[in-house]
């Protein structure tokens, strides 16, 4: 008869003899004493045997997810070194660094918490069942998934969000002499967003810019099949420049200790970025449905069955007279039991109901803040006494969109704004002009050339109580790292249960019409990715009035509200002046009142025209007013809605708009394909809106350079051609 799993680690821990094993140290000589590293072989223990029931309640139907941390056990002695404040991003082998702390904090539970998260169970008190993740608010883990390096850029943001937070003089979430660790494999160290981070580490510590981090990566030689080339890893990352590198063997605990309070004297103290290199053995296959014999032969995986860290954690107790084989066999044994009777409580825990509870915290509601009081008098006076000349009068969006930024940065001092060029440049087209002198160089700051890195700096500000506002500079820039926004931004509340929340603002300045000026990086109209991202609010202005409204409306979604905003700014529209004929200053905008908003989810109406509604955002709102003034020339009554909202969509308030309209024409900048007004139609439709429709979007294309962007954008001649023949068809 087969063997289980666990008859299997246990004959392969006790049934041969334990390795020659001679401790790199002293437990004197590292301050260290018996209890705690018997503690630290516990927490060992118990991380290999929650990965062997995993395996069996999988077989069973009541695991879902078996990438385990068997072989990398010695992350136990890290955790150690460390504070249970320090915030640690943690990959999913890091199971025994998980554990270990919830140890270093009384009253948790990790055999019960882990167990809940194994079997999905609503009451996983991390993720609700939503995922099995790494996480505890109190303990100051945000929760992972399966990440692939994705984590390091906000673990940079939030390593570099504590000196900062210091010198704002602000309250952050973690002590001012914190570190940060984050955790991840060695194959997951080639990935672009782990070297783009470690970059942005280096370029920052080369400057002597803070960054308390401890890059821990774990490298047990593979991933999933793919071998990793001998000393890779030492030879990539020991001699960056800024970064420090210590090296330590994972299957002993003293030298991981060791090494660990190395890096942890230099991050704390010296505030450098560290990268901790353990050495160690996957065990068990990349997961439960993975066949090693596939890739491996029988003696390689003999060979790391035989350096697994467990057996020589016994040795060294045996060694040093604090447990001998017999009694850890014995341990080990109840503690198996201990764990299969709590696997069997946590299988019966609920699990999620339906999709309400499901959902519940993908953008779940916070208590309503009062909104801070606007600048005055003095105040005010020095706010603005560099537009002094310019008060009162009307202004491009640009200006005003820059002054409702000066606004919102003295009424919210946690407002930190970072990005490409936008400090003393002032942005590539001014919106942050002469806001660093303002507010100066900690709250504006310039970044390196890396959006994921831009983005990761928000991430992790925002965990530090900071409310971010990054900006990208040209749309099709954020394709870079599109995942920072989609796979770790908008998704924190949804696998914390709300525990943890990371409100931003992120300005991106896109869309076409630009004049000639740049071809598909400058002028790329594609953003239904974001429309892709529950929770996600995407917001695009057309002029000045509304542009400062609705960037209100948007710090209050994040401040109160916790959300996650992209801003979309229309380039070609930052200085549009006029409307209809060249100086006719149609287009310039009086500054609105800074209490005055535009709420979330209303549409703006111009016109009261019954026979068409036409309803558009950014440029196309632009050309529909355009439309509007011919079409009153030929006796078509029009009304323009502009959605301001682009997801998600305001239905409600655009309902209300059309009302009395049974004709409705929506211009649409964005491709035919993927656009919002696929979108609208539909939902129109299932409205049960029942006028007719008809819609104009630009072609399935790329945005080339020059005169030639024009063919494949809508224009005002074909909403004007559109409008008519909507209006000639009959009900």
């Amino acid at each position: 008869m087969a063997m289980t799993l666990y008859e299997r680690l246990r004959a392969s821990l006790f049934d041969r003899a334990l390795p020659e094993f001679t401790p790199s140290t002293t437990l004197e000589a590292l301050g260290l004493t018996s209890q705690q590293l018997f503690d630290w072989v516990d927490t060992q223990c118990t991380s290999r045997l929650l990965d062997v029931h995993s395996r069996e309640l999988q077989a069973a139907g009541e695991s879902f997810y078996t990438i385990g941390s068997a072989g990398h056990e010695g992350n136990a002695a890290i955790a150690a070194a460390f504070r249970t404040t320090d915030m640690a991003f943690l990959h999913y082998r890091s199971g025994a660094f998980f554990i270990q702390r919830q140890r270093q904090h009384p009253g948790t539970t990790p055999i019960h918490d882990m167990l809940l998260s194994f079997a999905a169970s609503a009451d996983d008190p991390i993720s609700s069942g939503r995922h099995k993740v790494l996480g505890s608010h109190e303990l100051f883990v945000p929760p992972q998934t399966s990440t692939i390096g994705s984590h390091l850029p906000k673990a940079n943001g939030m390593a570099y969000s504590i000196d900062l937070a210091r010198r704002l003089t602000r309250p952050g979430k973690v002590p001012v002499d914190s570190v940060v660790l984050c955790s991840f494999g060695d194959a997951s160290a080639n990935h672009s967003t782990t070297q783009g981070a470690i970059n942005a580490a280096c370029w920052a510590s080369f400057q002597s810019i803070p960054v308390p981090m401890v890059y821990i990566c774990e490298d047990n030689g593979i991933g999933i099949s793919t071998a990793t080339p001998k000393r890779w890893i030492e030879a990539g990352f020991s001699q960056r420049p800024g970064l420090h590198y210590v090296a330590c063997n994972g299957r002993d605990l003293l030298d991981v200790f060791r090494a660990a309070k190395e890096a942890e004297r230099i991050a704390r103290k010296r505030r450098k970025p560290v990268f901790l290199h353990m050495h160690c053995v996957r065990l068990y296959g990349h997961a439960g449905s993975d066949a090693e014999l596939t890739y491996l032969t029988k003696e390689q995986i003999a060979h790391n069955e035989a350096h697994d860290p467990l057996r020589f954690s016994l040795a060294l107790l045996n060694v040093l007279g604090i447990a001998s084989p017999d009694e850890m066999r014995a341990h080990m044994d109840a503690l198996y039991q201990r764990i299969q009777a709590v696997g069997r409580e946590a299988i019966g825990r609920p699990k999620l109901p339906d999709a309400t509870a499901v959902m519940a915290h993908i953008a779940p509601e916070h208590p309503p803040l009062p909104i801070p009081k606007a600048a005055t008098g003095v105040v005010r006076t020095q706010l603005f006494n560099h537009e002094k000349h310019n008060l009162g009068k009307p202004q491009t969006l640009s200006k005003l969109l820059n002054w409702a930024l000066h606004d919102l940065m003295h009424q919210y001092p946690e407002i930190v704004m970072m990005g490409e060029d936008i400090a003393k440049k002032g942005g590539v087209y001014g919106v942050t002009n002469r806001l660093q002198q303002s507010f100066g160089p900690n709250r504006v700051i310039n970044t390196l050339l890396d959006e994921q890195s831009i983005l990761g700096v928000a991430i992790g500000a925002a965990h530090n109580g900071l409310l971010p506002m990054p900006e990208i500079q040209f749309l099709a820039y954020v394709h870079n790292a599109e995942d920072q926004i989609r796979g770790e931004a908008a998704t924190l509340q949804f696998f914390s249960s709300a525990q943890f929340n990371n409100p931003m603002v992120i300005r991106i300045a896109g869309l076409a019409y630009q004049k000639g000026f740049g071809g598909h990086f400058h002028n790329d109209n594609s953003f239904a990715v974001f429309r892709d991202i529950p929770g996600l609010v995407l917001i695009c202005p057309s002029n000045g009035a509304s542009g400062a409204k609705l960037m209100r409306e948007a710090v209050r979604l994040a401040h109160e509200q916790k959300r996650v905003v992209v801003f979309l700014e229309p380039i070609a529209l930052y200085n549009a002046k006029d409307l209809m004929e060249p100086g006719d200053n149609g287009w310039l905008c009086d500054y609105p009142d800074p209490n005055e908003r535009i709420a979330f989810g209303e549409v703006t109406v111009t016109g009261e025209g019954s026979d068409i509604a036409i309803v558009s955002y950014g440029n196309g709102y632009y050309l529909s007013c355009q439309a509007k003034q011919q079409l009153a020339q030929a006796g078509v009554k029009v009304r323009v809605v502009d959605l301001n909202w682009l997801h998600p969509l305001p239905m409600e308030s655009l309902l209300q708009a059309i009302s009395g309209c049974d004709r409705v024409l929506i211009v649409d900048e964005c491709r035919n394909t993927g656009s919002v007004s696929e979108e609208l139609i539909t939902r129109l439709f299932e409205s049960n809106y029942t006028g007719r429709m008809s819609r104009i979007t630009a072609e399935d294309s790329f945005i080339p350079l020059a005169k030639a962007a024009y063919h494949v954008l809508p224009s005002v001649e074909q909403i004007v051609r559109a409008a008519m023949q909507l209006r000639e068809q009959r009900s």
